[in-house]
């Protein structure tokens, strides 16, 4: 897909923050841009209205939910080209403290909810003979985290995912990942963010817009490209 003019793309989880970005740069790119969120619907309706997609409402930790998405998607559409599964939790425990349900908070969506969008996703794309799934993984799934040892597993989760999925689903369908570094928002505690900017080799942090850039070279790549994991992180994963 080296153009995007007229594709049919979800992003999940954009209504705010790194989903906003991509969703916004698709709409730029020319793409039809379903914009799926979970409560957040006032965002979601303005990152629509600026990428000029259509908002599409699921709870994606339940797996009906998800397979209801996409049937929508397809009752809107017609076809579906691409898939983002951008949505996620994030947490923060000392690890001998961590519960079941902070587990499955965390997994629930993180890790199960990308697996049944991919997979629902795939059974779409294979109507029209093929498409483009990105991961947004973490550099918690390439680089451990203490407080975050639940999260961390979730995403080192998608990053496995998403090789073997790009081996199941070849050759129509190529499967990637962007590994987002310190991207911080609005909100964010800088006691978290500053020591990772600090050891940053780039210096700074990232922004929603260089992720898209990174969504965006995998939506538009070959089918050749497939099973990658692209860290946009300013060299913080590097070791």
């Amino acid at each position: 897909m080296s153009d995007l003019s007229g594709k049919v793309i979800l992003v999940t989880g954009a209504a705010k923050r790194i989903g906003r970005g991509i969703a916004l740069r698709l709409g730029q790119e020319g793409a039809r841009v379903a914009v799926h969120y979970g409560d957040s619907i006032k965002d979601a309706r303005k990152t629509a209205a600026e990428c000029g997609g259509q908002i599409f409402q699921a709870d994606l930790t339940s797996v009906e939910a998800i397979k209801q998405l996409f049937t929508d998607v397809e009752n809107h559409y017609g076809r579906l080209d691409g898939l983002v599964c951008n949505a996620a939790r994030f947490t923060a425990f000392d690890p001998l403290a961590i519960t079941e349900a902070d587990w499955d908070f965390i997994h629930d969506v993180n890790l199960k909810a990308t697996f049944f969008c991919c997979q629902q996703g795939a059974l779409l794309m294979q109507k029209t003979g093929g498409g483009r799934i990105v991961n947004i993984s973490s550099l918690g799934g390439i680089v451990p985290w203490a407080e975050h040892t639940h999260y961390c597993a979730s995403k080192a989760g998608v990053i496995m995912l998403t090789k073997a999925l790009a081996k199941a689903l070849a050759p129509n369908i190529s499967v990637n990942s962007v590994a987002p570094g310190v991207i911080p928002f609005e909100g964010d505690p800088a006691s978290r963010i500053e020591p990772m900017v600090r050891a940053t080799p780039a210096k700074r942090a990232g922004t929603a817009e260089e992720i898209a850039d990174a969504v965006v070279f995998f939506l538009k790549s070959s089918e050749f490209i497939t099973g990658q994991v692209m860290a946009v992180d300013g060299g913080l994963s590097l070791r």
